[in-house]
């Protein structure tokens, strides 16, 4: 996995050649225009990170705040982390039928879509996806998953 040590997201876009600049930036708008209020964006992780700040949420089980979405350039793709579908079946179902829908092949870990270039994502149904999740309900789905 490719990381940055970039102190900032202009930083982060900046180091990017041109044409990997472009794509992170098109899918980072498409995630800012459909992000609920509450997550803030950051550097984290060594990518540009969508989270719910400490300073709201604290009590987390690494110390770090709760990452709700992130984006990184990897060396030959890049990665779409949607934690939103890490502990919903529904969600996780809606981006599986969104891909099948579109026609488009679907490279997913448990919350990590996989892409090459920016047509590999349906990003109408990526943005439904971000906007689904509001940052009370994330935290009492992350709460839930710790008491198993």
């Amino acid at each position: 996995m490719a990381s940055s040590t970039a102190a900032s997201v202009k930083d982060y876009l900046a180091e990017l050649p041109p044409e990997r600049s472009e794509v992170v930036a098109k899918v980072r708008g498409v995630i800012r225009k459909h992000l609920p209020k509450g997550y803030v964006e950051t550097m984290n992780w060594g990518m540009i990170a969508y989270e719910i700040p400490l300073s709201r949420y604290p009590d987390t089980y690494n110390g770090q705040p709760l990452a709700y979405v992130a984006l990184a350039a990897q060396k030959n793709s890049y990665s779409l982390y949607l934690n939103c579908t890490f502990s919903d079946k529904a969600r996780e179902d809606e981006v599986r039928r969104a891909f099948a829908e579109a026609g488009k092949k679907l490279d997913m870990g448990k919350s990590c879509v996989r892409f090459r270039k920016l047509d590999d994502l349906p990003l109408p149904a990526i943005g439904r996806i971000i906007a689904s999740t509001p940052v009370d309900e994330f935290v009492k789905r992350y709460e839930a998953s710790r008491e198993k």
